[in-house]
């Protein structure tokens, strides 16, 4: 099968999870045999003006990375649309010249910043449209749309669910946010994957790291923004050191909220006791995490919750929130220890409960590492993935006559009744 997808993110070019799915995705399907291209940004660091497209092969993949065309402007909220709009169009115009020597049996795109270019380039050579949607808008902000930005993306992400031939999520959770704020209930679930771990872990590549942290080790890894509730693992820190007075808190990860947390950290006067690593490539950081008696995943909103497989992989305890894809994964606190999202007492007393009781957390442990490699295989996720293009096919699947009176309805539910996701009074 010819396949092409449009993702803004592809490594090297990574801020979250979604360009390591879109890689893991498209390096197994050239794997099994299909012909996979990859649509991409040069990257966050280069000039788009003056940069030039690379055209390279990626691990079997065939991975194209665009200069965005004008408007070249910051990728900031005031002018993200303009920057979003410069993405789509040199995607749209690369896509479309591909054809003229390669034409895609289906186009997979990822997320809201490739709608409108998946939408006219499937227009245009007549191919099926898969869309995956990795988060939504209004999820990021526990239902609420709180200015013209958050608006604008949740418009685009209706007008996607209502143009696309097939919508994929990567959870239940992620399935009743679609449904809930977009009116689609058939929608497909795939969860995310991962790979298997290394048969050996080099513990050295994180001694730097760990030799100069006390006993029990708590470690954070992720971006470091507010919905990744970094914050409430800090505001949990004081109570977890009176328990464990050696305790320490290692944060692996960069963001814009990391200026904000250590100051935080010395607001709790626990500064002393949180040890903030920046980004750390996948050696030490795999290492930190293994060696971590608790991996703790604090997240406000988690479409999914690639962290807690992450570590749960590596054989290590995790405690997380009930947020969102992690209560799936917690499986009713089988596989870890949870908390309400937010909640730093009750965080500092899963974490307490988790090293107090080791035997039970062994079994929590293994118990998730076993379900995480029995589900979760990028070969069997692939599969799962490719059989909704093939069905996508055969269905011709259409939606787009809704669009425009699905948005009317969503422009009444913001002004009528403000919050899209959960009824408050």
């Amino acid at each position: 099968m010819r396949i092409c997808h449009l993702s803004w993110e592809f490594p090297p070019v990574v801020y979250g999870g979604l360009g390591r799915h879109v890689h893991a995705v498209a390096v197994q399907q050239a794997r099994d045999g299909h012909d996979v291209t990859v649509i991409s940004h040069v990257g966050m660091t280069v000039d788009d003006a003056t940069a030039e497209e690379v055209d390279e092969l990626v691990e079997g993949v065939r991975v194209i990375r665009v200069a965005r065309d004008a408007p070249f402007v910051p990728f900031d909220a005031e002018t993200l649309m303009g920057w979003v709009s410069g993405l789509e169009s040199a995607m749209t115009r690369r896509a479309l010249h591909l054809d003229r020597t390669w034409k895609p049996d289906v186009l997979h795109a990822h997320d809201w910043l490739t709608a409108r270019a998946a939408a006219t380039v499937t227009e245009e050579i007549g191919v099926p449209w898969v869309h995956t949607i990795h988060a939504t808008e209004a999820g990021r902000h526990q239902g609420w749309l709180p200015n013209g930005l958050s608006r604008t993306i949740h418009s685009v992400e209706q007008w996607s669910v209502d143009h696309a031939d097939r919508i994929l999520v990567c959870s239940r959770h992620m399935k009743w946010e679609v449904e809930r704020l977009f009116g689609l209930s058939d929608v497909a679930v795939i969860p995310n994957g991962i790979g298997s771990p290394p048969a050996l872990v080099d513990m050295n590549a994180a001694a730097p790291i760990v030799m100069r942290q006390g006993r029990p080790l708590i470690v954070h890894t992720g971006r470091l923004e507010w919905e990744k509730g970094a914050h409430t693992v800090i505001e949990a820190m004081p109570f977890i050191h009176h328990a464990f007075p050696d305790a320490h808190l290692v944060v692996a990860g960069r963001g814009s909220q990391q200026e904000a947390l250590k100051e935080l950290a010395h607001d709790k006067n626990v500064a002393s006791q949180v040890d903030f690593t920046g980004w750390l490539a996948d050696a030490p950081l795999r290492a930190l995490v293994r060696d971590a008696d608790v991996a703790v995943v604090p997240s406000i909103y988690e479409p999914f919750g690639m962290v807690a497989l992450e570590a749960a992989v590596l054989g290590t305890p995790v405690v997380a929130s009930r947020a969102g894809g992690l209560a799936e994964f917690l499986d009713n606190d089988r596989h870890g220890w949870s908390f309400d999202a937010g909640n730093a007492r009750e965080l500092a007393n899963a974490v307490i409960s988790c090293v107090n009781d080791a035997q039970e957390s062994r079994a929590r442990a293994d118990r998730a590492q076993s379900r995480v490699l029995a589900e979760h295989g990028w070969a069997s996720i692939t599969e799962r993935i490719v059989g909704e293009y093939r069905a996508t096919q055969a269905n011709a699947l259409t939606r787009g006559s809704g669009a425009r009176q699905a948005v009317g309805a969503w422009v009444d539910d913001v002004e009528n009744n403000g919050n899209l996701l959960f009824d408050v009074q």
